[in-house]
Parts: structure tokens; sequence; C-alpha cells
């Protein structure tokens, strides 16, 4: 019987290139000459070094910007609080992977809903659907891509037939 299995995971080496990227705007940007501002990206943690607030707001759009030419979802993207005053501010960064089971319950709903004839399941982060017809296994893949309220890059992998 084909099945698949929707993840949700973020290509660790595109995020990289995005954050190499949002580094060389910085350099090159009028308003942060002269400033010491550095991203870095450490076990998918991005974290924003400036000298002041209004500079990490600033940060957050380029960072953003960069990841989405790179095509990661931003909404994966959770801010953490301002960290520090005076000299540095940080502020991290956090890419969400995984689907919680929330999410899962909700994805496994729509499907039922959509009467589309295949079965979904939650095992653990991933949520596996399996049907009889390779056909309808893509509409469903199709659905979950059109979905906006899914907030998370998905992946479709193990798609066996």
């Amino acid at each position: 019987m084909p099945s698949f299995d929707v993840v949700s995971e973020v290509d660790k080496h595109e995020a990289q290139n995005a954050v190499d990227q949002a580094n060389r705007e910085l350099s090159t940007r009028f308003d942060f000459r002269g400033v010491t501002a550095s991203y870095e990206l450490k076990d998918l943690i991005v974290t924003m070094t400036a000298d002041h607030e209004f500079q990490i707001d600033q940060m957050k759009s380029m960072l953003t910007g960069a990841m989405t030419k790179r095509g990661i979802k931003v909404s994966c993207l959770e801010f953490g609080k301002l960290e520090g005053a005076g000299k540095q501010v940080k502020v991290k960064a956090t890419m969400r992977q995984g689907i919680d089971s929330d999410l899962a319950r909700k994805m496994v709903k729509m499907v039922k809903d959509s009467k589309i004839k295949v079965q979904a399941s939650v095992q653990g982060e991933t949520v596996r659907v399996q049907g009889k017809a390779r056909d309808d296994l893509q509409a469903v893949m199709a659905m979950f891509r059109s979905e906006e309220s899914i907030d998370m890059p998905l992946a479709f992998k193990n798609f066996k037939d």
C-alpha cells in the first residue's frame, strides 16, 4: 500500500547559507558601518548581536529576508527576549523543528475532513499517510502545501509505492 511521511525539518545547510548571506548584507549596509553587529548559527539557534536594540530589529528583518530567499519558512523562527544592555545586546532566534502533537492531530483531522480515501496516523513527530492510489496521496500533499494555517516547514519523506 503506498504511503509517505510528513515531517517538519529545516535544512541546516540552507539555514547556514541564510545566516552567511545576512552577515554579508550587514557588512555592506551603510547604517551598520562602524557597528559591531553579527549573526551566529549554532544548533539551529541564531544569535544576533548588536550595539543597540533598534539595530536588532533591523537585523531581524534582514534575517527573515535571507531565509525567505533560501526557501525556509520564516514562521519556524521563534525570537527570544532581548538580553544585555549597554555595550552589546543579544537576541536568540530558535528554528523550530518537528511536528508537535497538536499540529499532528490537526493534520489528521484535515485529512479526514477532506474525504480523500487515505488514512493518516501520528507516529511520534511525523504523520504517516497511507492510501490505495498514488493520486490520492499526491492530493493530500497538495492540500498540506496549500494550507495556510500550518506554520511549519513541511517535507514529504519515505514515499513508497
